[in-house]
């Protein structure tokens, strides 16, 4: 019998001086879990972009329950996107993305086709 896949969802601050693409941010953070972890670290995450607005520099992340701090780790180390200074803060996790937009006081988000 298969287990049932718990995920966690992460919100994220994103800090830079220019504006950034979803395809940007996302190659950052790949990169930065491949360097830490290489690559089969990196398909353990089963890391997914749910949402991202890129007016105020926030993001949201989904990823596996037992890979949490392997996640927070490569994002706590990305310094530059696109050879432009960044950093990234993790603003909450939340087993849900009702509790997290709960506790970030916003609209629910709409997620990525």
């Amino acid at each position: 019998m298969l287990k049932k896949v718990k995920r966690r969802y992460l919100a994220l601050e994103i800090d830079s001086c220019g504006t950034l693409s979803s395809k940007e941010f996302m190659d950052a953070v790949w990169e930065a879990i491949s360097r830490l972890y290489g690559e089969y670290g990196a398909s353990q995450t089963s890391l997914s972009l749910i949402n991202f607005d890129e007016k105020n520099k926030s993001v949201v992340l989904r990823t596996g329950h037992t890979t949490v701090d392997m996640v927070r780790t490569a994002i706590a180390s990305i310094t530059r996107i696109r050879d432009m200074p960044a950093a990234v803060q993790i603003s909450t996790v939340s087993g849900t993305i009702k509790a997290l937009n709960k506790s970030l006081k916003q609209p629910p988000l709409k997620r990525l086709p």
